[in-house]
C-alpha cells in the first residue's frame, strides 16, 4: 500500500498511511509491553494484541477508505487470512486477533480520507420525479 502511494504520486495518501501505521505500531507495541499475555503455544509473553493482525488490518482499512471497496475487499480478505493463520498457528487467540484488527482499522480511519473526495464530488437527488445531478471540483 505504501509503495503504491509512492508509485502513483499520492503524496497525501503516503502521509496518511504512514501516520496510521505509526499509531498502529505504537499502540500494539505499547500494549504488548504492558499486558504481557502468554501466547497459546507458551513461547513468550507477547500475545496481546496480534501485531501481524493490527498491521494487516491497518493496511486493508487504508486501502478501502482511500481507494474504495473494489480494492478493500481483497485487502480485508487477506488481512482476515492473516488473523486466522495466527490463531491456527497457536500464536494468538481470538481476543488477540480481534484487538489487533480494531487497533489497525481504528488507526487507519483516524487519518485516512477518500482519494477522490479531495478533488471531485458527485451527488444525485431525486424528489417527487425531479432529478438533480451535482458535480463539484476542488482546486
Amino acid at each position: 500500500a505504501l509503495t503504491t502511494t509512492l508509485i502513483i504520486g499520492d503524496n497525501k495518501g503516503t502521509w496518511q498511511f504512514a501516520k496510521g501505521l505509526l499509531l498502529t505500531e505504537a499502540v500494539t507495541i505499547g500494549l504488548k509491553l504492558v499486558v504481557k499475555k502468554e501466547r497459546p503455544d507458551m513461547s513468550n509473553n507477547d500475545s496481546f494484541p496480534s501485531g501481524h493482525t493490527s498491521t494487516t488490518f491497518q493496511t486493508a482499512a487504508f486501502i478501502q477508505k482511500r481507494y474504495g471497496w473494489k480494492y478493500g475487499i481483497p485487502a480485508y480478505t487477506l488481512a482476515s487470512y492473516v488473523g486466522f493463520s495466527r490463531i491456527a498457528s497457536e500464536k494468538h487467540d481470538i481476543y488477540d486477533v480481534l484487538a489487533g484488527a480494531v487497533i489497525g482499522v481504528g488507526s487507519s480511519y483516524l487519518f485516512t480520507k477518500h482519494y477522490l473526495q479531495e478533488h471531485v464530488e458527485l451527488s444525485y437527488y431525486n424528489t417527487r420525479g425531479d432529478h438533480l445531478l451535482g458535480f463539484k471540483y476542488t482546486f
